[in-house]
């Protein structure tokens, strides 16, 4: 948020002033803190559907974090829950629900994995809507599921694929408490790669990442590291690494142990030596779309040993309606969006420049899939993006390599602070929890898909966006 606005809403005046003018005064998110021991700290109601086939992986996490287990005593799921807990050494606490209990929470999560047909969907409303209103603000709630796409019959598609319109309406419901939700959908064979997509979803790193949906599937187990260094030893690259959200890229993976190679383009010189030097990376000057950038970035990567994580961030924009548009802009944001990321990401994979269990993270764009006027070109390269990040995950699998995208929405930056104030300030407010995310926000979800324990989530586009109003 911009200085003024949060001016406005650190005294009671100013918050007095913005709810007369009908502004929203929203709840200040929590982030990531180097202080907190564990990934999650609170209390967590947990439910389950009849035939629920997550509650062990469910259990493993949150035996992992500082949670207190409880669980609804009159469900008729209540043992499974129970047995489930007790197989992972979590105790866990059965609570009597009624819309006048006094207990609040921090999360709920409820395991759907055993709907069948529509009728299941009755279980959402009994776990759910006498215990809303006691979720917390920055609360989470978490619903698991099946991809729909490869259930065993239509219902069961059916009863699945309504778990997304369940969790991004639920998301909405929340937002004016800074509360998240989001859906996991796991495939058969896929529990032991729950982690990190679910410590993730539940923890403060997904602060501005809001009604969601992110797919699961079978690959290379690998342990859950240290949440504060996940990527210790590992090699980085971010392209557009000296400011903005390519700035808070590169210090977010060096913070979790990753040793950076920053790239930008000589005017960016300064800047980028600055960044690099502050978080103990490397810079490499280039540009991207040149023809000599794939085999330069391919050779100082190898020098490092190799590159464990590419996170292609660099992009410009040329806007002007399509009528109005010179070809020449139109070109060049096709080939330095989309285009370049290709031909660099051919390259290593030719000279074997990229480890075994490799990550690549893509930044897309939430114009990339809801359209903007006078962005043709640069929400073409951005839908681009997301289909060669969805394609291309089957054809890297048998590498154990993901490929994944992030879609920001209203990100404060350099850039939107020259956005005329009120424009900005609507901006602003287009998402459910009423405020503009910040950079780190894009970097927490990178390093996420960067995670060494995240080898099941491939093919996946998260918008950074707070659930903007704009777009699918």
């Amino acid at each position: 948020m911009s200085n003024f606005y949060e001016s406005m809403l650190n005294n009671n005046i100013g918050r007095n002033l913005l709810k007369t003018v009908g502004l929203p005064t929203p709840i200040e998110l929590k982030r990531y803190r180097a202080d907190q021991p564990t990934y999650f700290e609170g209390k967590v109601l947990v439910g389950a559907s009849d035939n629920a086939a997550l509650l062990n992986d469910i259990m493993r996490n949150l035996k992992d974090a500082d949670a207190s287990v409880c669980y609804q005593a009159n469900a008729h799921t209540a043992a499974a829950i129970v047995a489930a807990a007790e197989t992972n050494g979590v105790k866990a606490l059965g609570v009597e629900v009624s819309k006048n209990m006094t207990d609040k929470f921090d999360a709920f999560v409820f395991d759907a994995s055993g709907f069948a047909q529509a009728s299941d969907l009755d279980q959402l409303y009994t776990f759910f809507s006498p215990v809303m209103r006691k979720l917390n603000s920055n609360g989470r709630v978490i619903t698991l599921g099946r991809p729909h796409l490869k259930a065993s019959s239509g219902e069961q598609a059916a009863a699945m694929r309504a778990l997304e319109g369940f969790s991004r309406s639920v998301a909405k419901e929340i937002g004016k408490k800074s509360a998240t939700s989001q859906a996991i959908f796991v495939e058969q064979d896929a529990e032991a790669n729950l982690d990190a997509a679910f410590r993730f979803v539940i923890s403060a790193k997904s602060a501005y990442v809001d009604g969601q949906v992110i797919t699961v599937r079978k690959a290379e187990q690998v342990s859950y590291p240290d949440w504060h260094k996940p990527l210790a030893g590992k090699v980085a690259l971010v392209t557009g690494a000296s400011r903005g959200i390519g700035e808070s890229i590169a210090r977010t993976l060096a913070r979790d142990g990753a040793q950076v190679l920053g790239l930008d383009i000589p005017p960016a010189e300064a800047d980028l030596n600055r960044v690099m030097a502050e978080i103990g990376g490397d810079a490499l000057l280039g540009d991207i779309s040149s023809a000599e950038a794939p085999q330069q970035i391919s050779d100082k990567l190898k020098a490092m040993g190799g590159a464990d994580i590419v996170v292609h961030n660099a992009g410009i924009t040329r806007d002007k309606t399509l009528a109005n548009m010179p070809e020449h802009w139109w070109q060049m944001t096709i080939d330095i969006n989309l285009a370049a990321e290709e031909r660099i990401n051919h390259a290593l994979f030719e000279h074997g420049t990229l480890n075994k269990g490799g990550r690549i993270i893509c930044v897309s764009s939430m114009n990339g899939i809801a359209g903007q006027v006078g962005q043709t070109n640069y929400a073409a390269s951005k839908a681009g993006v997301i289909g060669y990040v969805q394609y291309m995950a089957d054809e890297l699998a048998a590498n154990n390599i993901t490929i994944n995208a992030v879609a920001p929405g209203f990100i404060e930056t350099a850039m939107t602070d020259a956005i005329p104030f009120m424009t900005r300030e609507v901006g602003r407010r287009l998402n459910s929890l009423s405020q503009g995310g910040k950079p780190v926000d894009v970097a927490e979800t990178i390093a996420f898909f960067a995670n060494p324990a995240a080898s099941g989530v491939s093919g996946n586009v998260v918008r950074v966006c707070g659930q903007s109003l704009v777009g699918a």
